[in-house]
Order: structure tokens, then sequence, then C-alpha cells
């Protein structure tokens, strides 16, 4: 099962990210506590490249020998090292240590030994200041020797690439919180990530084809992808499937692009730059796109780019529409729409704003109607509080598809699993809730068999609610309504023959599009005020999605009769109380 897999490597994770980062204690004095990660993420990273490389060293050392003179080599030094990188050092962790006097000169020498795609990597972290730090406060041969002990050891013979990579997220959120930054933008438990991966590949005909890409528009250190790739590997071990990536930070970057050398994809497709003012991926398309993009974030920094872009229309990312500036993650749900291919899926995890923020005709409300009017929206699955390690509020999974089958068109499924959830034995940060086997399969069971109004679960205990709705349920045509104004004697006052409209008195009505406006106005309005009108130059289609509400449950009040008795259980409780004390203190 899954959850076993998520258990247990959890507990693997957690036991060789604590040893790794107690590495940390040769480094205090000289390193402050949040600038330990600066030196144990990358020594990280080259001692998972050592480890890899370790059983072909020898062998790679005599295919460089023999092929040096040639102008290009990579190719044969990539087939004897079996991976997309290599080192033609002659050193290796156990030689560096037996020369402690040369420490430094070795160091950097098998570092340069290391093909150029490792290089690059290195780079990202300033990997070269640390070294030289390390080296002022004589504590390089001591972390080298710490990761050369057992407990440092990283080969693939002991931690696959998929837990490596875990590893590697737990020791960023380590350095992320000691640096006080938001850790859980680099973080997205793998609970979550498996319901991402099972809402995305539902009904997926994998047979059919020959090869599946997936892109992650903020990846982070790349475990969505990872966890995409090995979930399609499970489901057919036979297809190809080639993964993409973009990130901003450059030592999560960093670990993302080693990741993917490490298990032999291309490190060409993680690549670096910001997402929003930087696409890396200009006119590719996806099969399917999974991320979880910051939210509540503002895109100060991208503004400029992405108002430039904005007025390209079409032929930008950003034509619907551009959302308040305090909150840029309806940004990366327009980045990844385009991204789609024609049949292509997205999975991707926002906060409760961009279901509703903004009046009609803001760019928010008007992203909404560009989705739900093109029939994008398929389902959005409302999770549990405490579902993540940086935020308790609740989060959402929405899922968009560019060729919906038919009998899902013009409709959107919303599941509220806010129910469907264990709690932790052990918090996380802010993570106390897990989505464990049985919670994944109800929710993915109330996708797959989309059914309107139906209940998977222990109403009493873990459950979920699906309900199917028209996308045109979502919208509405928000009408001014106008009353006149009038004079001393109430007389309305007229120009041109017609009533001069109040402002004082100007009023809003948000009418569903599903409803006739006129006869709205009068069944709703005209009643209440018969001198009104609408201004019809001032109507605005708005769309929001107030999922609260579509799932509110109506909780009767406790009987009076109750409250009564409770009242004075408890008034005899504290007479008890007081009386015990006084006559305490009377004895005294």
């Amino acid at each position: 099962m899954v959850n076993d897999k998520i258990n247990v490597v959890g507990t693997n994770i957690a036991e060789k990210a604590t040893m790794i980062w107690n590495v940390a204690d040769m480094l205090r004095g000289p390193f402050k506590p949040h600038e330990y990660g600066l030196v144990i993420l990358p020594m990280t990273v080259v001692k998972r490249f050592h480890d890899c490389l370790l059983p072909t060293h020898e062998a790679v050392l005599k295919e460089y020998e023999s092929k040096k003179h040639l102008a290009v080599i990579d190719g044969f030094l990539m087939r004897a090292s079996g991976y997309q990188f290599y080192n033609t050092s002659k050193f290796i962790f156990e030689s560096l240590l037996a020369d402690p006097e040369n420490i430094e000169t070795n160091f950097r020498d098998y570092l340069a030994g290391f093909s150029a795609n490792v290089q690059d990597v290195l780079a990202k972290f300033d990997f070269d200041n640390i070294i030289r730090r390390m080296v002022e406060s004589n504590t390089l041969y001591l972390v080298i020797k710490e990761f050369n002990t057992q407990k440092g050891y990283l080969g693939p013979d002991k931690i696959s690439a998929v837990d490596c990579g875990y590893i590697f997220e737990d020791l960023v959120r380590r350095f992320s919180e000691s640096f006080g930054e938001e850790a859980g933008a680099h973080f997205t438990s793998r609970d979550i990530i498996y319901l991402m991966t099972d809402l995305l590949l539902t009904d997926a005909k994998l047979d059919e084809m020959g090869n599946v890409t997936v892109y992650d528009m903020t990846m982070g250190t790349s475990q969505m992808l990872s966890c995409m790739e090995e979930r399609i590997h499970e489901l057919n071990e036979d297809i190809e499937v080639t993964c993409f990536g973009q990130e901003f930070n450059p030592s999560t970057f960093a670990i993302a692009k080693a990741d993917m050398m490490i298990r032999g994809g291309d490190p060409n497709n993680m690549r670096f730059g910001d997402t929003l003012s930087d696409d890396q991926f200009k006119g590719f398309t996806f099969k399917y796109c999974i991320s979880n993009p910051p939210f509540g974030i503002d895109w100060k920094r991208e503004q400029k780019a992405v108002e430039a872009e904005a007025k390209l229309g079409e032929l930008g990312r950003f034509a619907p529409g551009l959302p308040k500036i305090s909150d840029g993650q309806q940004l990366f749900v327009l980045n990844g729409l385009s991204k789609l291919a024609p049949d292509g899926r997205m999975a991707i995890i926002q906060n409760g704003s961009p279901l509703f923020s903004g009046d009609a005709g803001s760019g928010p409300s008007n992203i909404r109607q560009y989705i739900l009017e093109n029939d994008w929206l398929d389902a959005i699955i409302q999770l549990s509080t405490d579902q993540f390690m940086n935020t308790g509020i609740s989060t959402y999974i929405w899922i968009l598809s560019k060729d919906k089958p038919a009998y899902r068109a013009g409709k959107v499924q919303l599941i509220d699993a806010s129910h469907c959830y264990e709690q932790r034995r052990k918090s996380i940060g802010t993570k106390r809730n897990d989505i464990t086997d049985l919670c994944r399969s109800l929710i993915v069971e109330a996708y797959g068999e989309y059914k309107n109004d139906a209940v998977y679960g222990d109403k009493d205990g873990i459950y979920c609610h699906s309900k199917i709705f028209g996308s045109e349920e979502f919208g509405y045509n928000k009408i001014v309504v106008e009353r006149p104004q009038r004079d001393e004697n109430g007389e309305v006052i007229l120009k041109k023959g017609k009533p001069v409209a109040d402002k004082n008195l100007r009023d809003t009505e948000n009418v569903p599009l599903v409803q006739d406006i006129d006869r709205y106005f009068e069944r709703d309005v005209l009643p209440y005020a018969p001198d009104a009108w609408i201004d019809k130059s001032k109507t605005k289609v708005g769309y929001e999605i107030p999922m609260t509400r579509y799932f509110y449950e109506y909780q009767p009040p406790e009987p009076v009769d109750d409250i009564v008795k409770r009242i004075k259980k408890l008034e005899s409780e504290i007479s008890e109380s007081l009386n015990a004390l006084f006559h305490k203190e009377n004895k005294l």
C-alpha cells in the first residue's frame, strides 16, 4: 500500500536527514545556526554524487586516460559511469581523508573533476566561498570525515532516488526554518502528491501513449515530478516519462537538477528562473502539469514583466486578467493552462482566494470566467486544514483539463474532503493531518464515479462529499439598480425627460446567469422599489465558486432546556467549590 510506503519512508527520511543535519555540530561557532544549510545542502549533493559514482570510479578513470586526447569525451565517460555525469579526479572521500594536510587542494581537485553539469549545480550553491570559510575555520576535514561515515552514506543501493529526494526536501525544510523562511514553499508532503497524481491519472489510457511529458512550474526539489513518474511506471512500467521543471530558488534548483541527473533524466529539462517573469518553456506543451505554487505571496518583483506580457493579449500567458498584486497564485494557473497540450491535464494547489476573490469585472473574476467559459475546470477538491507544514488554512486541489470526456463537459465537480483525513501521531510544523490510503481511495472514488450529492465513507468519521454543477451556475450578472432624485416636494427630478439617478440610493444586485435579469428585477426589486430601474450600461459578468455555501449543513442550536440544565450544573459546581474554599479558610 502506498501509505505504508509513506510511513516507512517518512521514518527513514527523518532519521537519515537528522543524522546528516547533525553534522552541524562541527560547524558551531564559525557558522551561525541559520548558515548550517549553506554547508550541509551542497555537501549532501556532493556525497550523493560520490556514492553513486563510487562503483564505477576506476572504470571512469581508465576510460578518461584512453579518451582524454579526444575533443569530445562526455559520452564515453557517461557510459562508463552509468549516469548523466561523471568525475575524472583520482580522489574519493576515503583518499581525501588519508591526506589531511592537503585537504583543501585535494577536495578542490575532486570537485573540479566533475562533469560540467555538476559544476553548474555546485555554482548555484556558491560552494567555492563555503569551502573557503570551512578552510578558514578548520572544519573542512571534519565535515568530510562525518559525511564519509555510515550515517552519511547515500548510495542508490540503500537509498532510492525518490527517497533521496525527500531527504533533500527535509534538509531544505530544516534550513529554511533556521533561516526564518517560509519552509512550506519548498515542501509538499507525499500523501498530498500521491492524491494529486492519482486524480490526474484517473481513467488515463497509458497503454495508448508512447511518451508522457510532465511539467512542474514551481518544482522545488522536483519531488512532485519524481512521484508522478513513479506512479505512471507503477501503472505501465514500459512507458517513457519525460519530466520538465522550473525553479527560482538556487539551492532547491541545484538539488532538483542533481536529482534528475541521478535518476538518469535529462538535466537540461530542469531550468532555473522565475516562472512568471522568465518563462523557460515558451512554446512547450505537456500532457500533465502538477504544481504547488506559492499562495498569498505578492508578485511585485515580476510586475513589470507580467504586465508587459499581459499587453500581448493571446500571444502571452496573462491575457484573461491579472490578480491583485498581493497574491500571484492565479498567474501560475494561467501559466499552467498555457502549457497544457490539447489533451493535457493539470493538478494545482491553491488556497481559498481564487475561488471567490475579486468583484465582477476584476482580474480574479475574469480569470475564473476565462477558465469556466472555456470548460477547462474539471473538479475542485477541498482538503482539510492543517495539511501543510507552514500553514493551517484550508487548501484546494484544482483539476483542469483541456479535453474533458463528454460526460463531464459543461460541468464542474466539487468534492468536500475536509473531513477526509487522519491525525498524525506527531505533527510536522502545522501539518497535523494526513491523507491516508483510505482517505485517498475515498476521494479518488468520488472523483471517478462522478455522482451528484454522493457521500463516500462514514458521515460520523472519515468521508468526502461530491456535488456536480453546470459551469454557468458559478456565473452572475452584477446589475446596478438606480432610483431617482427628488426635490423638496417629493417630485422626481427629470433631465431631458428622464429621471436623474440619486447616487446615494444606488444599489447593486448579483443575478445568477441562469436567471433572466428582467424577471429577477420584476420579482425581487420592483415590489420594494417601484421607481427603480436598471442601468444596463453598467452590467458586468462575474464568476465565483462558493464551496462553503454549497456544502453548508444546518446545525440546529442546542435545545433551551439542555442549556438551562448545563448552566445550573455549572452554577452548582462553582457554588460547591466556593463553599469548600471558604470552609477551609474559616478553619485556618
